[in-house]
């Protein structure tokens, strides 16, 4: 089974950055595609962006685009959303997720974007 684990969230002033990491493991890294939601209390996870397996090639949502960077170590098995200019709308758990034989969901790590 697949195991995430995300980590680099915290608190973070409007205007901020935050590099946010998940390490994987129990699966064969550079063969699927990554993606990274979030998730507001009482909200349904939003996708934020994904990254291909292979060829790494990308997809932002709106709000992320030249804001957010998703990128993939693969000789860490690691995925990486590098965020900037953040606002307080960008408070939120953010998951790291993998679409494998069935959905496979970190246990979130949380931004909190507040002066």
């Amino acid at each position: 089974e697949a195991d995430l684990v995300e980590s680099g969230g915290g608190l973070v002033q409007p205007g901020g950055s935050l590099r946010l990491s998940c390490v994987t493991t129990g699966f064969v890294f550079r063969d699927y595609a990554k993606s990274w939601f979030r998730q507001v209390p009482g909200g349904k996870p939003e996708l934020v962006a994904c990254i291909a397996g292979r060829d790494h090639s990308t997809y932002y949502k709106s709000f992320a685009k030249g804001r957010f960077t998703i990128s993939a170590d693969d000789t860490k098995n690691m995925v990486i959303l590098q965020m900037s200019a953040l606002n307080a709308e960008d408070t939120a758990v953010y998951y790291c997720n993998i679409r494998l034989d069935k959905e496979y969901w970190g246990r979130g790590t949380l931004v909190t974007v507040s002066s």
